[in-house]
């Protein structure tokens, strides 16, 4: 082997090493070799002279600021990948030069290409082109590294002229993605940029306006193509772009971001924010499950979230009774018609908390219009006045109060006729149904609920801090004026240098009164959301999502027969009848990952509730049967495992007795979707209802099934039957690979 040479092939591939094979690629990896040497040289100094550069304000800062991080990202890149950030490369139909396909662009220092983007429109076919539709490719060869050299490639032919070698070593139109099939899972979601499909590649291409639905069973891809479309959308759509509001993917639960967390980084996007619902909310860190599903379907409806309208509403109603203001000028009074104006003047959408000061504004120029006009009164002097004025303070706080997200909604659950009024559609059992001792219990039913009440009510203090701010600045800018003019008045130099200081731009300059951002980086609005597992969401959670999203602009991932609770009607429905526009749906219908013996079980189990289910079709088998067993049998089914797999990762499902550790992971059923493990040990599968929902029990034992890639044990407690007919049992020495 040649420890120059950018080829490590093993020796049982020395075939595929023949310099007519290769010699093309030795020279191009060569030349990416020293452009990135250049590039990393040439990124690292201009990273330090943008740290070194002055300190700025404002809108400078900001660019400084992302200039960085531009910079900084593009450099870990380079860093982290090496020759290995080129996927493969094709020829074009009829000669020319091959295309090279990398994770990023790359240009030497003459201006020759030498790697495309991937999600440049030069790369398409790359991805996207079959032996139906060749896309004008003659030959595609993809390959696959290892510590930074090609431990393997692959060569696909699209044309008769496509290579020359009647018997060619390399030429296997499937090895390089059923390779990838095969391999062994880890903690964290494998890299597939080189083998996405053309199927995938088109959904990942589609335009990001509207409502994207990316519909598909189990081990179709969906979360890859959500992901890479993510990557793709960022880079080809300038309205996605993180200067104009960026892109949120909101994740089912914790382990699922774990699991994805390198996928967009080694993509060279790490600006996008990942979340769950749970994280839009403070309070869904400590938030329990909803131990009532009738309770949590009331919850979930848009009646409950229009609700929380009529419930701020309550608070903000005018007095009634005039009312006699003390100022240092004359006493007004102040009638039901002054308070209706004032109320009047609060801006259309404004929070209630922060329409307030606005409805105090009002009040201060009423007052001011009764006084006449007067020159003597002093407005700022009058509205201090008028804050000090207690009758006055307490009729504003009783006709429109700061209001807490908290307090409003846990006065829904324990004042019953509150509840009865601002959601009138309620069924007496339902109020009823909905009262709780602790209004402070949460559950994750009430995190919708809590997300629109902090919508609707807003940041009591944003106003004060706000005016605050803006009296500082005006106060920094009326110093600076005097300084300015007493300069201006000394100058005596010819060219009166110092009268420059008049100029409005530069004064404006000296004073930075950008408010400082201290918004919450999960409340938006983003420019694209992609929601996973979006089968399960609500009326109320889909409206927690729209809220940060106002161009409704979305990546909806999912499979209605995964929903727990069942799925009625088309995606459109669902989606329309929530608020979502301009839905349309992309079907994925390949199992890339589950083994066609795991899935035919798999399917008996969701069909019996769901039968129009869109189970997907197994690309390969591992000729390994599911295996059905008994509980007793866990530890040493793992231990055997283990042994005989030096890589990979299993998964005790259902089984809260048994503690996870290196390798093996112990979860609940409801916290494996979006999950894959090489070993599923299911334990006790009957078990997995949520009451009496079978629905949800069978959803449950269909998606832990569907986790394998390439074992499946079932394992009952003692008493339970078993085996099912013509299952075999375990075998130590089948290895299950593909």
């Amino acid at each position: 082997m040649n420890p120059a040479s950018a080829f490590a092939l093993p020796t049982a591939l020395a075939a595929k090493a023949d310099p007519a094979l290769v010699a093309d690629d030795e020279r191009h990896f060569a030349a990416i070799a020293t452009t990135l040497e250049h590039a990393v040289a040439d990124l690292t100094a201009r990273l330090d002279a943008a740290r070194l550069a002055p300190g700025r304000a404002g809108t400078a800062a900001l660019e400084r600021d992302q200039e960085i991080h531009r910079l900084s990202a593009r450099l870990r890149t380079l860093r982290r990948f090496g020759l290995d950030l080129c996927l493969g490369r094709t020829v074009p139909d009829g000669g020319g030069e091959p295309v090279y396909v990398g994770r990023v662009g790359l240009t030497d220092r003459d201006g020759r290409r030498l790697l495309v983007d991937w999600r440049s429109p030069a790369a398409e076919p790359f991805f996207g082109a079959t032996h139906a539709r060749p896309m004008g490719v003659a030959s595609r060869r993809r390959y696959r590294w290892a510590d930074g050299r090609v431990a393997d490639y692959w060569d696909e032919v699209f044309s008769a002229d496509g290579l020359d070698l009647a018997s060619h070593p390399a030429l296997d139109d499937q090895s390089a993605f059923v390779a990838s099939l095969a391999a062994s899972r880890s903690d964290r979601m494998r890299d597939v940029l080189g083998t996405i499909q053309a199927d995938q590649d088109a959904i990942i291409r589609e335009s990001s306006r509207g409502t994207l639905v990316v519909d598909g069973g189990p081990g179709t891809g969906k979360t890859v193509v959500a992901l890479h479309r993510t990557a793709y959308l960022l880079y080809a759509d300038p309205r996605l772009g993180h200067r104009r509001g960026g892109v949120l993917v909101v994740g089912p639960h914790e382990p699922y971001l774990a699991y994805v967390a390198d996928v967009l980084p080694s993509l060279g996007e790490e600006g996008v924010r990942t979340c769950t619902l749970r994280d839009l909310v403070p309070e869904g860190a400590t938030a329990a499950a909803e131990p009532d599903l009738a309770v949590a379907r009331l919850k979930g409806s848009r009646g409950m979230v229009d609700a929380i309208d009529r419930a701020v509403a309550f608070y903000e109603r005018p007095p009634t009774q005039p009312c006699t203001v003390e100022t240092p000028w004359a006493d007004v009074e102040l009638g039901p018609a002054d308070w209706a104006e004032a109320f009047e003047a609060a801006e259309p959408g404004t929070p209630h908390n922060e329409a307030r000061e606005q409805v105090w504004d009002a009040l201060v120029e009423i007052v001011l219009d009764r006084l006449g006009g007067d020159e003597e009164v002093d407005a700022g002097v009058l509205r201090r006045a008028l804050a000090r004025d207690r009758d006055l303070a307490g009729a504003v706080n009783r006709a429109w109060p700061l209001l807490e997200a908290t307090d409003l909604v846990g006065d829904l659950w324990t004042v019953p006729a509150y509840l009865r009024l601002c959601a009138p559609h309620l069924a007496p059992d339902d109020v009823a149904r909905l009262q709780r001792a602790d209004p402070a219990a949460w559950t994750v039913a009430d995190l919708p609920l809590l997300d629109a009440a902090r919508a609707r009510l807003g940041d009591a203090e944003a106003a004060r801090r706000d005016r605050r701010r803006r009296a500082a600045a005006a106060a920094e800018r009326e110093r600076r004026a005097e300084v300015a003019a007493d300069l201006i008045a000394a100058d005596d130099s010819d060219l009166l240098l110092m009268s420059m200081l008049r100029g409005s731009d530069l004064q404006d300059a000296l004073v930075d009164d950008a408010a400082p951002d201290d918004r919450d980086a999960l409340a938006g609005p983003f420019a694209h959301v992609v929601v996973d597992e979006a089968q399960e969401l609500t009326d109320a959670e889909w409206a927690m999502v729209l809220r940060r999203c106002p161009s409704r602009s979305l990546t909806v991932v999912g499979d209605r027969a995964q929903a727990r609770h069942g799925f009625a009607g088309t995606w459109q429905e669902r989606l329309e009848g929530a608020g979502l526009t301009g839905v349309r749906t992309s079907t994925l219908t390949v199992n890339y990952r589950t083994p066609a013996e795991v899935m035919a079980e798999a399917e008996a189990v969701i069909r019996a509730v769901v039968p129009d289910a869109n189970v997907p079709v197994s690309v390969r088998s591992t000729g390994v049967p599911v295996h059905h067993g008994h509980a007793d049998e866990r530890d040493e089914l793992l231990a055997a495992w283990l042994a005989q797999h030096p890589e990979g990762v299993a998964c005790v499902v259902g089984d809260a007795s048994f503690e996870e550790h290196e390798r093996v992971r112990s979860l609940p059923p409801e916290l494996v979707k979006g999950l894959e493990f090489d070993l599923v040990v299911l334990v006790d599968p009957e078990s997995f209802r949520a009451g009496a929902d079978d629905v949800a029990g069978a959803v449950d034992r269909y998606v832990s099934m569907t986790r394998a890639t390439q074992r499946l044990a079932v394992l009952s407690r003692p008493g339970a039957r078993p085996h099912r007919p013509g299952s075999r049992p375990w075998r130590s020495g089948s290895t299950g690979s593909a």
